[in-house]
């Protein structure tokens, strides 16, 4: 037989450690709510923060991209304004040595057409020069706000590393301790706790009855209930609330 010791199972622990396991855990759990309720809503403000500015990012970089195909456009434009002025050149020089009438209003019919397509193109430019002021100055607007909210980002952040570096051993240290404390405790148990947790006001998962009543309902429990808690034997939760009711407190005289 080697000398080494197997780790005891979790599902071989004595439901009584189990049960002290869990109100060791609550109580760091606590400790842990506590710590995290002085910084507030600090929190869900930076996030809040960072997705309002990354949706002004995001606002800023579509703008950018739809300002480059407007002068794309505008380009293209231009390009076809030339060349239809090129065109118009061509066919002056080729109206002076028409032969006859049909010919004279054929290649003026081609030179109107060119200058009705530059006077589009001018149009089109001045429409899409419009478009690319308007967005201009909706790229302003939105980077004015996206300075103030990185200012204001930055205060939220300092606020929040100031608060969390005054716990931030003390939550370490809390930390390892609820590590240990969960190894007693088998995954089923531990899922059911934490959904507790999530589903009442004061993270109370698991309590004592106190004065015959329920630590965190205070609905009573019955003698026989109370009976059945102290021996141990098995996990009982409140009939009311659904909270683990891990023993009895003992009353002072």
């Amino acid at each position: 037989m080697t000398a080494k010791s197997a780790a005891v199972a979790p599902a071989d622990v004595p439901v009584a450690a189990k049960l002290e396991a869990l109100l060791t855990l609550q109580h760091l759990d606590s400790q842990l709510d506590e710590i995290r309720r002085v910084r507030g809503d600090l929190p869900e403000e930076v996030q809040d923060l960072e997705d309002e500015i990354a949706g002004y990012e995001v606002r800023v970089k579509k703008f950018d991209e739809e300002i480059q195909a407007l002068n794309d456009f505008i380009k293209s434009r231009k390009q076809a304004s030339k060349d239809a002025e090129s065109l118009i050149k061509k066919y002056d020089e080729q109206q002076q040595n028409v032969r006859n009438n049909r010919e004279f209003e054929a290649i003026a019919k081609e030179i109107e057409l060119q200058r009705l397509e530059i006077q589009i193109a001018d149009k089109k430019i001045k429409e899409a020069q419009y478009q690319i002021d308007v967005k201009n100055a909706e790229i302003s607007g939105t980077k004015q706000k996206l300075d103030e909210r990185r200012k204001d980002l930055d205060n939220k952040k300092s606020e929040l590393e100031t608060i969390v570096s005054e716990n931030e051993e003390e939550e370490r240290t809390i930390m390892i301790q609820r590590e240990e404390a969960t190894k007693p405790v088998e995954d089923r148990l531990l899922t059911a706790y934490t959904r507790i947790r999530g589903n009442v006001r004061n993270g109370l998962a698991v309590v004592l009855v106190r004065r015959d009543a329920c630590g965190g309902c205070f609905n009573t429990v019955p003698p026989q209930r109370q009976a059945d808690i102290i021996s141990h034997k098995k996990i009982i939760v409140c009939e009311h609330c659904g909270r683990i009711l891990a023993d009895v407190e003992a009353r002072t005289v």
